[in-house]
């Protein structure tokens, strides 16, 4: 891997054996641009010299993949970086990481595995047709992680149907669905408007709860004019559907979301409060509601939204982006530099 890969070897775990080993985080705030959640790194505490070499760093790999973990068989700091991965995998977060943990149990080798990035000799990232010589090269097999979200959707389900109710808005009539998800036991919500094909292009909205904004009409933000636009629009279709996800402050939680607006009030801007804060800027995972559309009955949609980060790794989940529709609000003088953060520091299409 040193030598022809190039890159930063890492070693993927699961958050149960990240805890067994005493792997904490390696900064109370993650500010790296995908959120990839390394821990302090560590070498193995018996068997090697320096830690560098590559007969050291493959003992500290052993241990951390080793049947019964323990922290006592790591030192910390060290040679390896070991990265947790999130609960319920590729199905989650379409990410590396959480790709090389997936394939690890589905090949019954536990949940730890070894990852590096391909760099080319001139140290350049490896691109798809650099891969394809990489591979013929080395005699390996190439996959993606659009594959394994595919093979693993088949396979199984992170999330279960529980009541379907009639909910009379201002909008109309939308049938309510309530879902609950299994890895954590948290519930979210649908909202659908007619009966959704195949073969339509569907209107969808993936809404992330905002209660200040959604409940109290806050003008900080323009959460509670995206979600009415969005209902006002779905409602004019024959086919439509809202994914309404518990998933407060872009994933931080209600009491972290208002300390961020202590923060914003002495002039930090939304994405430095959450990073003050010790968090990303942005924490939702959309796999879970890309579950719930295709328990639905969606497969082609139409989506409303102006977050790039909506539309990674939809195709894994068998789920077809015919066009981004973007949401336009009017800004007003308490939101506008929230707006301009989001298009400037997180590449919303405002």
């Amino acid at each position: 891997m040193a030598r022809e890969g190039r890159g930063l070897i890492c070693a993927p775990v699961s958050q149960a054996r990240a805890e067994k080993m005493g792997l904490s985080r390696m900064v109370p705030r993650n500010e790296e641009r995908f959120g990839t959640d390394f821990t302090v790194s560590v070498d193995a505490a018996k068997g090697i010299t320096t830690g560098i070499s590559a007969h050291d760093r493959a003992a500290t790999l052993r241990v951390l993949g080793k049947v019964s973990p323990r922290a006592e068989d790591l030192v910390q700091p060290g040679h390896i970086f070991p990265v947790r991965a999130k609960e319920g995998g590729v199905l989650v977060r379409a990410g590396h990481t959480e790709a090389a943990v997936d394939l690890a149990k589905l090949a019954g080798l536990g949940d730890a595995a070894v990852i590096c990035e391909i760099l080319n000799p001139d140290g350049s990232m490896a691109r798809w047709a650099d891969l394809i010589e990489f591979k013929k090269k080395h005699g390996l097999k190439l996959g993606t992680i659009q594959d394994l979200i595919e093979y693993r959707r088949r396979k199984e389900k992170l999330v279960e149907r529980e009541q379907v109710v009639k909910l009379p808005t201002d909008y109309g009539m939308f049938d309510l669905y309530l879902y609950r998800t299994v890895t954590d036991g948290g519930h979210h919500l649908a909202l659908v408007k007619g009966k959704p094909k195949a073969k339509d292009a569907v209107l969808v909205r993936v809404h992330s709860e905002c209660l200040t904004g959604d409940v109290f009409a806050s003008r900080r933000c323009d959460c509670g004019n995206q979600l009415h636009d969005a209902l006002r629009r779905i409602s004019k279709e024959k086919n439509g559907v809202l994914v309404y996800m518990r998933q407060e402050g872009r994933g931080i939680g209600l009491p972290a979301k208002i300390q961020a607006y202590r923060l914003q009030e002495k002039g930090l801007d939304t994405v430095e409060a959450n990073r003050r804060l010790g968090f990303s800027a942005d924490l939702r995972e959309y796999g879970i509601g890309a579950q719930i559309l295709t328990d639905l009955g969606v497969r082609r949609m139409r989506l409303l939204t102006n977050n790039p980060k909506k539309v990674v790794g939809l195709a894994g989940y068998g789920l077809e982006l015919v066009d981004q529709v973007p949401i336009k609000t009017k800004p007003n003088a308490h939101n506008r530099k929230y707006l301009a953060t989001k298009k400037k520091k997180m590449g919303h299409r405002l």
